[in-house]
């Protein structure tokens, strides 16, 4: 083999959400391109918001946002065994091609295949609250059964199979791994979402505690990231004598639910600035609202008084690293147990998109802002992250991983 200057480290996300992108790309960033080779891999739906990368780029097959959110939204398993298997040919042919020393995930679930198929070291980014060591209840997310029977009821009934619905979502990858001569991962879909070498977590224990890790799940902390759109021509113009707002339902949001906000919102003396992420057109717009496609979040958290979104942990942490609350209007259960977290800090308020309403949103807004302990709370949290250096933690981790390579996986493809 011919030897290299550098290791090469692959990085590579499942983009059906912007969230997996974007902690790729800023986990990317925080490694010295003069010690490491650095490759990204990824569908390219959302490489237009990021900056120039300055890494080598491999465009890679996600499945659409849309399929992702119609699985979600109906219970089924989001991956089937023909996606997987075609994403671990993909996966394959793009670590042949790359040939790492180290590859990182996030949500790239056939990793779990490919990574210990070419025998190398594979790291998987998730959220804690993924973790089969968090102190979790899993709230059950916006199904039809939840509308029908009501969110107690739908519980209860999700509470006594969850152990089966789990299993059920695990199958497709256990089954590919199987097809592949690798072990199952077991019944707990946890498994499943947290599997690698390492194990990093996008959080910190304060907001998503976890008992006894094992010694190769680490907190990174978050992995803070911002889009790169330039402002729009509005911003200069923005009133200076009422609070600030910012609405954003992401790429996995309820697009829809954006009307209904702006409506409750347009009943306070507020400025409302909305981004939409392109998912949709509005046709009336209230009088204290700015709307435009895409706002930097970083910028934007810092100019808002609170934060209304989708209630995914991407945003969340960015505006608590502003010192500003959040409301949810959460649907999928990843934003139901992020915010779960959140309402446990005292730092927001979690809504659920399918019983929200414009006087819910109203009412909660306006518990926010006359309440100053959900923005002390928020700055809690802030002044935590301040101390937290995730791109820091990456590369030691980096290090670390890349140290031990010597002392191949255990989880080898079976003779």
């Amino acid at each position: 083999m011919q030897s290299r200057n550098k290791p090469v480290i692959l990085l590579v996300a499942e983009a059906v959400t912007l969230a997996h992108f974007a902690r790729i790309a800023t986990l990317a960033k925080a490694l010295d391109p003069a010690v490491y080779e650095v490759v990204v891999a990824s569908d390219p739906r959302y490489t237009d918001l990021e900056a120039p990368l300055g890494f080598a780029f491999h465009p890679i097959r996600s499945i659409s946002t849309a399929e992702f959110a119609q699985a979600l939204a109906r219970g089924k398993p989001l991956y089937s065994v023909e996606t997987l298997t075609q994403y671990v040919e993909d996966d394959l042919a793009l670590l042949d091609s790359v040939k790492p020393d180290l590859v990182v995930g996030d949500f790239r679930l056939s990793l779990a295949v490919s990574a210990p198929l070419r025998r190398i070291p594979y790291a998987s980014v998730v959220n804690a609250y993924w973790s089969p060591f968090a102190d979790t209840a899993y709230p059950v997310p916006d199904l039809s059964m939840t509308r029908i029977l009501g969110v107690r009821l739908a519980q209860k009934l999700f509470d006594a199979a969850r152990p089966m619905a789990f299993a059920l979502h695990a199958r497709p990858l256990n089954r590919v791994r199987r097809h592949y001569g690798l072990p199952s991962l077991g019944s707990d879909l946890r498994n499943v979402y947290t599997w690698g070498d390492y194990t990093l977590y996008a959080d910190i224990p304060e907001v998503v505690p976890t008992r006894r890790l094992p010694a190769q799940h680490r907190y990174l902390g978050p992995i803070l990231w911002s889009t790169h759109t330039p402002l729009p021509e509005w911003w200069s113009r923005l009133p200076e004598d009422r609070p600030i707002v910012f609405l954003t339902l992401g790429s996995s949001g309820q697009a829809d639910l954006l009307p209904m906000a702006l409506t409750a919102l347009s009943k306070l003396p507020v400025t409302v600035i909305a981004a939409t992420a392109g998912n949709i057109a509005l046709a009336d717009v209230p009088a204290n609202a700015y709307i435009t496609n895409y706002l930097p979040m970083d910028i934007a958290t810092r100019r808002a008084q609170l934060v209304i979104s989708n209630g995914g942990s991407l945003t969340t942490y960015q505006a608590f690293a502003s010192g500003v609350p959040v409301i949810g209007l959460c649907s999928n259960m990843d934003q139901l147990l992020n915010m779960g977290a959140t309402e446990r800090l005292g730092a927001g308020i979690m809504l659920r998109a399918g019983k929200a309403s414009s006087a819910s949103i109203l009412e909660a807004a306006i518990a926010i802002l006359n309440n100053p302990s959900y923005a002390q709370a928020a700055n809690r949290v802030g002044r935590i992250l301040v101390q937290t250096d995730a791109a820091q933690r990456f590369r030691d981790v980096v290090e670390e991983m890349l140290r031990q390579r010597s002392n191949p996986s255990s989880d080898q493809p079976q003779k």
